[in-house]
C-alpha cells in the first residue's frame, strides 16, 4: 500500500505540474501580448466568453450545458483603464500563487488589492467580477478557477464510506492517507480545492444525497457498508468543491453516480440538474463543476404513489420554476422523461420529501426503499 501510496503521489505531483506550467503559460502569454501592443502603440484586447444564456446550449455529446462561440472584446480605453490593470493585477497575483505552491479566497484577494495603489478594488464585488472574468478567460484552455489557486470560500459537502483520499501535505509532500469509513458517526469533509487529491476505493457505486438529515441517517447506519458504496451530502445546491469532488472521484475510479433528493421542482431542476450539467450563468465553466454521468435514483413522482408518501401542496414558486424548466431549460427539452415527470408532479400538484419514507419506519429507506431502487438502475431517470 505505501508503494501504491508513493506512486500515487507522482502521479498526482506531475499532473498538476503540468496545469501549473499550463496556468503559467497562459498567464504570461496574455499579459506578453498586451505588452507587445502597447510598445507598438495599439490598443490591447482581451477576448472573454460572453457569460449569458443565449450563448448556452446543451451539448448531447458532452453531456452538460456548455458556452457558446460568441466572444466580447474588452479594448484598453480611458475608461477601461482601471479594469485592464486590476485584471493584470489579479492575474499577477495568480502567478505568484502559483509559483509559491499557495492559494487565496476572493476575500483575501480583495484585500491583497489594496496594494495595488490607483488599481486597488473598492468593493468587493468588483474583485469578484474580475475574478470571474478571468477564469472565463482561461476556461477556453480548460483551466478553472482553482487551478489559478483561487479557491472558493465556502466548504465542500461530507463523505462516508468505501473510500481512501489520498492528500499530499502541501508543505513536506508526505502523502495522507484518509480513510472516510474511519469517522465513527461523522464524516470526511470536502476541502474548498480538490484539484491535487487522488483516491483509492472498491465502491460500486456514489450516492449523492440532497440533506444532511438523510446522509446522517445513511451514514450512522453504515448504509454504504452493505450497499458497497460512497455516500456524499450535498447539503442543498452542491457546492463547487462538491461537484468537482464528484466529477473527479467518477471519473477517476469509473464509478456510477446516482443522486436521491426530494420530488420537487427545487431538487429536481436546481439541485440535480446543476450537479448534472451545470447551470447556464456559469457554464464556462461546467466542463469542470457538472456530472454527466449521474443518474436520478430519486424520490420520483412516481414513487409518491408507489409509496404512498405525505406531500405538501406545490407553492406558486414550485409551479413557476417547474413550467420555467419544461419551457426554456435545454436539459429537459433534450430528456423528454424529465418532461412527461415535472407535468405529472404539476399534474399531481403536490412534492415529497426524502424524509417522507420515515411514514413506514426510521429506517424504511435503508431497508426497502433504497435497495429496491439500486436493484433497477436501468430505470433511473436520466
Amino acid at each position: 500500500m505505501a508503494e501504491m501510496s508513493k506512486a500515487k503521489l507522482k502521479e498526482i505531483q506531475a499532473r498538476n505540474k503540468k496545469l501549473d506550467q499550463e496556468a503559467l503559460r497562459l498567464i504570461e502569454t496574455t499579459a506578453s501580448d498586451v505588452y507587445k501592443k502597447i510598445n507598438k502603440r495599439k490598443k490591447p484586447e482581451v477576448e472573454l466568453p460572453i457569460r449569458s444564456l443565449s450563448n448556452v446550449s446543451y451539448s448531447r455529446k458532452n453531456g452538460y450545458l456548455e458556452i457558446g462561440k460568441q466572444r466580447k472584446v474588452r479594448t484598453l480605453t480611458v475608461n477601461t483603464v482601471k479594469t485592464f490593470a486590476q485584471t493584470l493585477r489579479m492575474m499577477s497575483l495568480s502567478k505568484e500563487l502559483i509559483q509559491t505552491n499557495d492559494f487565496a479566497t476572493k476575500r483575501d484577494a480583495y484585500y491583497q488589492s489594496k496594494n495595488w495603489g490607483e488599481a486597488m478594488f473598492t468593493d468587493q464585488t468588483e474583485s469578484d467580477a474580475v475574478m470571474d472574468d478571468i477564469e472565463a478567460l482561461f476556461s477556453v484552455d480548460h483551466l478553472n478557477r482553482e487551478q489559478l489557486r483561487f479557491v472558493p470560500d465556502e466548504h465542500g459537502g461530507a463523505v462516508a464510506g468505501d473510500l481512501i483520499v489520498l492528500d499530499p501535505d502541501i508543505e513536506t509532500g508526505e502523502m495522507e492517507r484518509i480513510d472516510c469509513t474511519r469517522f465513527g458517526s461523522g464524516a470526511y469533509s470536502i476541502p474548498s480545492s480538490v484539484e491535487h487529491l487522488s483516491f483509492q476505493t472498491t465502491a460500486k457505486f456514489i450516492l449523492v444525497i440532497e440533506t444532511g438529515g438523510m446522509f446522517q441517517r445513511l451514514q450512522s447506519h453504515k448504509f454504504w457498508r452493505t450497499a458497497g458504496c460512497i455516500l456524499i451530502s450535498m447539503g442543498g445546491v452542491p457546492t463547487r468543491a462538491t461537484r468537482r469532488f464528484v466529477r473527479r472521484l467518477a471519473d477517476d475510479q469509473k464509478l456510477p453516480v446516482y443522486a436521491f433528493v426530494d420530488c420537487d421542482p427545487y431538487g429536481i431542476s436546481n439541485i440535480y440538474r446543476t450537479l448534472k450539467v451545470g447551470s447556464g450563468n456559469a457554464a464556462h465553466i461546467n466542463q469542470f463543476f457538472c456530472v454527466p454521468q449521474a443518474r436520478f435514483l430519486g424520490v420520483t413522482p412516481e414513487d409518491i404513489t408507489a409509496y404512498d408518501l405525505p406531500t405538501h401542496p406545490l407553492k406558486d414558486v414550485d409551479i413557476k420554476r417547474a413550467k420555467d424548466a419544461i419551457k426554456n431549460d435545454p436539459f429537459f427539452q433534450e430528456h423528454k422523461s424529465w418532461t412527461k415527470a415535472m407535468n405529472q408532479l404539476l399534474k399531481m400538484g403536490v412534492r415529497a420529501e426524502q424524509q417522507a419514507l420515515a411514514k413506514w419506519g426510521l429506517n424504511y429507506v435503508i431497508e426497502e426503499y433504497l435497495p429496491r431502487k439500486l436493484a433497477e438502475p436501468d430505470k433511473f431517470l436520466p
